[in-house]
């Protein structure tokens, strides 16, 4: 069976939703940690933060299923061996970081013996304090975040070039269902 290029509504409407939250929250996460606030400033706004956070990993882990059951598409237009390798290993851990980071986080709160509250809907319970657990946690959600926001860039930098250097359909595949030449997916 051929693969198809484009993505269907669902996918595109995981791909901004995640997109613009997982921009957000390394956004919000780097001005908490560079952003030369006061410690009492930062407990609201890490509360916040957290209770996000939770959101994310919510429809994250709905996003991540349906890709993985529907597979990448093809790529547009025909790219050097190293690009292609190194798209798909962007859009791997693109998909990575989705779970990772509010995982890594949640584990680090709750297993510091910090309870979780998402916006007053429910709360996730402090757990004993396993001080590995959370120095691990937390390292893993520093360093992978750092990660990811590099490969962010680089990802939307990726896309522009294709779009105006290379002039293909990446780009305009992911704005609307069918691009000139692209076949229509109901994924």
């Amino acid at each position: 069976m051929e693969k198809e290029l484009t993505y269907g509504a669902t996918s595109r409407i995981n791909h901004w939703v995640i997109a613009i939250a997982m921009m957000g929250m390394l956004g919000f996460g780097l001005y908490l940690e560079f952003g030369g606030l006061a410690r009492e400033a930062k407990g609201p706004l890490i509360g916040i933060h957290k209770a996000i956070g939770v959101l994310i990993l919510i429809f994250g882990l709905w996003r991540v299923t349906w890709r993985l059951l529907k597979g990448f598409p093809a790529p547009a237009s025909n790219m050097p061996a190293w690009q292609d390798m190194a798209s798909k290993f962007a859009h791997w851990m693109l998909l990575a970081g989705v779970v990772v980071m509010p995982v890594s986080g949640l584990v680090g709160s709750l297993f510091g013996g910090r309870a979780v509250s998402v916006f007053g809907l429910f709360t996730l319970p402090a757990q004993a304090k396993i001080e590995w657990l959370q120095s691990f946690s937390g390292g893993v959600h520093g360093l992978f975040g750092k990660a990811l926001a590099v490969i962010v860039v680089i990802h939307f930098a990726a896309a522009l070039k294709h779009h105006f250097i290379d002039k293909d359909a990446t780009l305009s595949r992911m704005l609307r269902s069918t691009s000139k030449g692209d076949r229509a997916t109901k994924g």
